[in-house]
């Protein structure tokens, strides 16, 4: 929406004064004052106010032609009002996170909610990807090693012990039994004794 100023024919784009320029819901006259066109109609600034104006989600009052109609997901805020829940500070043209319908800065969320990474102890900032939650700890995907090679785990499978994770190839070859006539590896979790004067069970 953008405010106009109407000053006879100049406002119309016409060679000649129109006789009137009238508001098109009250339809008081506009000449020298200020309207907005909605759909090619003009309307005085509060006929427009009361018609078509949103409801500003902080402080309740319309968002009028005077400032910005800043929206998501079908709430309206004035310029000044869009700011963070916690910390108050502007979130105009800034990355947010919402929670429980509050707007919040990316650093008072991350304070608030984010997840800590099990391995750097830093937060795990919202939209990053955390890689790994086991038994409700969380990593950075590139704090997820394994604590043998050091390799990053990633989607593959692991082994945790002693609260340390170990990517399945490093754990066969600390700790996993090997059979003494296949020299197959035995990864189960209950490790069994075998009697090596039988012949191989598998």
């Amino acid at each position: 929406k953008t405010l106009f100023l109407h000053q006879g024919s100049s406002a119309l784009g016409l060679g000649l004064m129109a006789e009137r320029y009238d508001c098109h819901y009250c339809k008081e006259s506009l000449f020298g004052k200020k309207y907005v066109l909605r759909e090619e109609n003009p309307y005085c600034v509060k006929c427009y106010k009361s018609l078509y104006s949103n409801t500003c989600e902080e402080c309740k009052k319309p968002i009028c032609c005077n400032s910005r109609d800043l929206s998501y997901k079908d709430r309206h805020w004035h310029d000044d009002c869009f700011h963070c829940f916690k910390c108050n500070r502007s979130l105009v043209d800034k990355p947010f996170s919402t929670k429980n319908e509050e707007l919040l800065c990316t650093e008072c969320y991350s304070n608030e909610y984010s997840s800590k990474c099990y391995e750097c102890k830093k937060t795990i900032m919202p939209g990053e990807q955390s890689g790994m939650e086991h038994k409700g700890n969380s990593w950075h995907e590139t704090c997820f090693t394994c604590q043998r090679c050091q390799q990053p785990i990633g989607t593959k499978s692991f082994i945790p012990k002693d609260n340390t994770n170990y990517c399945v190839p490093c754990f066969e070859k600390q700790f996993a039994l090997q059979c003494v006539q296949c020299k197959k590896v035995h990864t189960h979790n209950v490790y069994t004794v075998y009697n090596t004067g039988t012949g191989c069970t598998g």
